[in-house]
């Protein structure tokens, strides 16, 4: 059976077709009437790290021994029984998986179709970060390492890294844009209460791809005793590779509880926000070879594509370098990356993971965008229709409800990857000015 699948399989057997046997009929060949050739989506990325053309690892030489370290024995180590029950364990008495797979019954009318919310903003620490911050804690641990460093937008994924770190009694540092926080501050407050050192990124525009420049260079002066949990599928290889496997737990429970709910295990489509991009990168990944399915990523639009004030990576984005890796980005003819736009912090991010850059140039998955108007419109929907007030990251992927056409026979999968609660002070403003109704 191929290695990905069986680390996350769970004692339930779940119907995946394996390496060398052909899928049943209408199942991993197309989506609708698209046809896709090549190696199966399972065979990648290839050993350099690479999705197609996009991934392989840029990297400084001073930390080159630290990243082909991980290269060379993550698979190792994750593969470990021991690794696995502890993983396992953790997720389910910790974390609090699995997370509830919601028939939300209200937005299914309203989109004549029906619609079931993943439920990650029910994890522990409200979102779906967690699940990746502790298998980075199990494998740091693994190799050594005694202290962390990390990246954070809206600040789940620094909190998570905390709540990890301060579980096993490691030092914590978090990069922070300052304008990020300024504008999730109950974040910041949540990680320094779990004993992790804030640290304010002032360059640039301040928000998470200069939160993820310092962590870098942290990294480069401390390439011995540190290891930095990247909260997303970006970075050099083996990163967007190890974070998509540790967040594909999603994707298996989605796969199980459908089966339970529906006697189906395979949607007709699945949705989910993308920054960086792991939330759906763990969304999609058990149906990467399932052509029936059809793969939705929404990104921000910000105050609009055209506008200069966008996160729409896969409309702006040229081929590029950032922060590691080769994917789509948004930069200038010579090469300047361009600052980012979003209402959501956890968006706010000018490129995404290779993955999801082969998935858009194959034409494997679809991206869309939304505004930031259009996402709090989908959040006060969500909080009114079904009584959960979800992330602002979460509500581009609600939003995007409004741009596709169902039948009532489709079954919907949305990621809610994460809880509203950091961004109520957006949304008391939003009702303050009267743009969305109080």
């Amino acid at each position: 059976m191929d290695a990905r699948l069986e680390f996350f399989l769970m004692s339930k057997k779940i119907n995946i077709p394996v390496k060398g046997q052909k899928p049943p009929p209408g199942k991993g060949s197309s989506t609708g009437d698209k046809v896709f050739s090549g190696p199966s989506w399972r065979d990648l990325p290839d050993q350099q790290g690479y999705y197609g053309k996009f991934g392989g690892a840029f990297i400084p030489e001073m930390l080159f021994p630290n990243v082909e370290q991980l290269r060379t024995r993550y698979l190792e180590i994750i593969h470990e029984p021991s690794f696995q029950k502890e993983f396992r364990s953790l997720l389910k008495d910790f974390a609090g998986r699995p997370t509830p797979l919601y028939l939300a019954r209200r937005l299914s009318s309203k989109y004549n179709t029906e619609i079931f919310l993943k439920r990650e903003d029910l994890c522990h620490t409200g979102a779906h970060k967690i699940n990746n911050t502790i298998g980075q804690i199990l494998l740091a641990l693994r190799l050594g390492k005694r202290r962390i460093i990390a990246e954070t937008g809206a600040g789940q994924h620094g909190v998570a890294t905390a709540t990890v770190c301060a579980m096993k009694g490691v030092e914590c540092i978090v990069y922070m844009g300052e304008k990020d926080m300024e504008r999730q501050a109950p974040n910041v407050a949540r990680m320094k209460m779990l004993g992790a050192k804030v640290v304010p990124a002032r360059s640039g525009s301040k928000t998470l791809k200069d939160a993820t420049n310092e962590a870098i260079r942290d990294w480069i002066n401390n390439p011995v005793d540190t290891h930095y949990i990247i909260g997303s599928v970006v970075g050099p290889h083996p990163y967007p590779d190890m974070v998509a496997r540790f967040q594909s737990v999603i994707s298996e429970e989605i796969r199980l509880q459908l089966l339970e709910k529906t006697g189906n295990e395979l949607p007709t489509h699945v949705i989910a926000c993308v920054g960086g991009g792991s939330n759906a990168a763990g969304s999609f990944y058990h149906f990467l070879d399932e052509g029936s399915v059809e793969l939705i990523g929404v990104e921000a639009a910000g105050h609009g594509v055209n506008s200069g004030l966008s996160a729409a990576t896969t409309f702006l984005g040229k081929e590029g370098v950032l922060h590691g890796s080769r994917s789509l980005v948004m930069q200038t003819p010579d090469g300047q990356v361009i600052e980012p736009h979003s209402i959501s912090a956890g968006l706010d991010y000018p490129g995404i993971g290779p993955l999801h850059a082969q998935l858009y140039t194959t034409g494997r998955a679809t991206f869309l965008n939304a505004t930031d108007e259009e996402s709090l419109a989908a959040a006060f929907e969500l909080a009114r229709l079904e009584g959960i007030i979800p992330a602002l990251e979460s509500a581009h992927a609600l939003a995007a409800l409004e741009q596709l056409q169902f039948n009532e026979k489709d079954t919907v999968v949305l990621c809610l990857s994460g809880r509203g609660d950091k961004d109520l002070a957006t949304y008391m403003g939003a009702m303050k000015e009267g743009g969305t109704p109080g």
